[in-house]
This record gives structure tokens, sequence and C-alpha cells, in this order.
């Protein structure tokens, strides 16, 4: 973590907090204590880049997923393209389990900020379960929110410990 903290320093901190929520897996959990604790960025700001940073590529795997999942199916061949397709579908069979907790499954996966809870994971997660953009958005937004003021908190709170 430390040398992708360092590649993205050459940036103005704004910019950096913006482009470190996009990495995946760290997203909102690396750049808000970051922003805050080594650029010294109000909370409210860091909140505001690291909530838009990690809003693009997950708007994007939301809106294009579909022809994503179709342009592999056409592209790849016959035997990549049904190894593809059964693989989605085994996917889609053990996220169904979840289908009945719906956009307020969504919201709460992303909002308790654990590892591997993320908005990356949930776009995906509603891909998988065919989850129109439309309605998926604003859940996936409010739990990107949401997630933001629980990592806030506990970096605001640990910053008043030490």
């Amino acid at each position: 973590m430390r040398s992708l903290i360092l590649f993205f320093s050459h940036f103005p901190p704004e910019i950096d907090t913006f482009f470190l929520a996009m990495v995946p897996v760290a997203e909102i959990r690396l750049s808000l204590p970051v922003a805050i604790f080594r650029y010294h960025l109000p909370a409210w700001e860091a909140i505001v880049w690291s909530v838009a940073g990690n809003m693009i590529p997950t708007t994007l795997i939301l809106l294009f997923g579909e022809r994503f999942h179709r342009w592999v199916e056409k592209r790849s061949g016959f035997f990549f393209g049904k190894a593809w397709a059964r693989h989605l579908a085994s996917i889609q069979k053990s996220f169904a389990k979840y289908e009945k907790y719906g956009l307020i499954g969504l919201f709460l996966f992303i909002a308790i900020s654990l590892p591997g809870t993320g908005s990356y994971t949930a776009a995906i997660a509603a891909f998988l379960l065919g989850i129109p953009v439309n309605k998926s958005w604003p859940y996936v937004l409010a739990g990107v929110v949401a997630s933001a003021m629980v990592i806030t908190s506990v970096t605001v709170g640990l910053d008043k410990l030490f």
C-alpha cells in the first residue's frame, strides 16, 4: 500500500485522494485516512473527493457490465464463451441467496465497510442479480456515502486516541 500511496503523491492532495478512491479493494478505506492523516484535508473535503473517485468506476461497471458480458461471449470463441457463461451462472447462483435482501442489502453490503464489501463488488453483484442501473445506482451511492461516514468517524476517532 505504501508504494501505491507514493505513486499518487505527485498529484495535488485532492486529486490524489480522488485516484486512491478508485483503487479496487482499497477504495474509500484507503483514500479517506490518507487524505485526513497525510494531506490534512478537512473531513468534508476528503469525503467529497473519495466518494467522487469511488463512484466513477462503480458507475462504469453498472453501466457497461451487461455490454462487456455480451462482448466476451461473442468474441471469445466457443470454449471460452461457454466457460464464461457457466462461470457467471455459478456466480449468479451463489448470489441468489442474497436476492431477498434486494436494494437494501446492496446498500448495507457497501455501508459496513469491511474488506471485500466495497462498491466494486456491489456493482458486480447488482449486475449479476440483474438489478437495473437506475434502481441500483442510488443505493450504491448511498452505501458509498454511508461507508465514507463510517470510515471518517473511525479515522477521526483514531486521531483523537493518539
